[in-house]
């Protein structure tokens, strides 16, 4: 294939060709997979045969509805926000994009805290905006003043934080995510992804008095939906209708739309699953800080950063060998030397917790 000129590849946006693209590194296929904060549970046989008979009735050759109104209705009754302000998309990182198209724009300032999940940056980036980076506290807890100081010095027209933070597994309190939205006079995002394991109350509290609030979430994490992208946002009814203005149609496809409605009529289902990682990741945290040389952070989210007195990547690639994937987290200035893992199944758990002890 003739390679293209490279004046032609300048065409392309700045912006664009600044950017690296999402990978994720040191993808390796073994048995435990314990990298991308999933959760270790598929959906139950029988919800996934009933969601077959399902999909047997959808017809493949229509569009979906431009936005999913009985998916929206059944988050409505789930959140018990009003269905006129909440907005589903295509995973949370779809809906991430769609933030920068409407609050980025070139030149403009957006204040987060660092280190955040970096596909923030990015759409910022990418919509020709200006970041300004909030180091953590020594303890990686969020630097809420540092915050508050970079919002009245800067003006910015978003503040994004998530919480619990992706990362540091750290959750801001509920007092310092209303001041935030109280210093501000743009919009705050608040990333609640791992927002079922937090022991913290949600943003969504804030909607009522607050209207330049936007809650994000997602159904990856505790719902077990990786595969299958449902994220959405909640916000007062009249900014969402703006940003239907900018919104792609037909983003959620017919099997999602079904999945999704179909999981939030079994919330048994995932509050014992929850209440299951929950308790996972806790005796995680407790036989780490058992052994001997192991640093770990505190954590409100499903997963947990640790680090010890050899090299995390070498670490990695050892763990790998043993049959378990971990992340290593040093592309983070400030989490170099960290690994993250997630809480698995218990045989996961205790594969990963034997191999790491073999190479301690």
């Amino acid at each position: 294939m003739k390679s293209p000129d490279p004046r032609l590849l300048d065409r392309i946006r700045e912006q664009v060709r600044a950017e690296k693209p999402y990978l994720v590194p040191g993808a390796r296929r073994v048995p435990h997979k314990l990298n991308q904060n999933e959760s270790p549970y598929d959906l139950p046989t029988p919800l996934k045969k009933e969601l077959l008979a399902a999909f047997l009735e959808v017809p493949f050759n229509r569009y979906p509805e431009e936005q999913p109104s009985e998916l929206v209705r059944a988050l409505s009754r789930h959140t018990g926000h009003p269905g006129a302000g909440i907005l589903v998309g295509n995973g949370s990182n779809e809906l991430t994009h769609t933030l920068g198209l409407c609050f980025v724009q070139p030149g403009g300032h957006v204040v987060l805290p660092r280190p955040m999940f970096a596909l923030f940056e990015s759409v910022v980036r990418l919509f020709g905006g200006c970041v300004t980076a909030v180091a953590p506290l020594p303890t990686m807890a969020f630097d809420t003043d540092g915050l508050v100081a970079a919002i009245e010095a800067r003006n910015p027209a978003l503040t994004i934080v998530a919480s619990p933070n992706n990362p540091t597994g750290l959750a801001m309190s509920a007092a310092d995510i209303r001041r935030l939205a109280n210093t501000t006079d743009g919009f705050l995002v608040v990333d609640e992804a791992y927002h079922e394991f937090n022991p913290q109350p949600s943003a969504r509290d804030l909607l009522e008095t607050h209207p330049n609030v936007i809650v994000l979430r997602t159904l990856s994490k505790a719902f077990g939906l990786a595969g299958l992208r449902i994220g959405y946002l909640m916000a007062h009814p009249d900014v969402v209708a703006e940003m239907l203005k900018a919104r792609l149609p037909f983003m959620v496809n017919r099997l999602t739309d079904i999945t999704g409605q179909t999981l939030l009529r079994h919330s048994d289902l995932i509050r014992e699953r929850v209440a299951s990682i929950s308790a996972s990741i806790r005796e995680l945290v407790n036989d780490l800080e058992e052994l001997p040389g192991v640093e770990v952070l505190p954590t409100d989210t499903n997963f947990v950063l640790f680090r010890c007195n050899q090299d995390a990547g070498m670490l990695l690639e050892k763990l790998a060998d043993d049959g378990v994937l971990v992340r290593n987290m040093g592309g983070y200035p400030e989490l170099r030397g960290y690994l993250r893992v997630n809480a698995g199944t218990p045989s996961e758990n205790s594969a990963f917790l034997t191999a790491l002890t073999r190479h301690l």
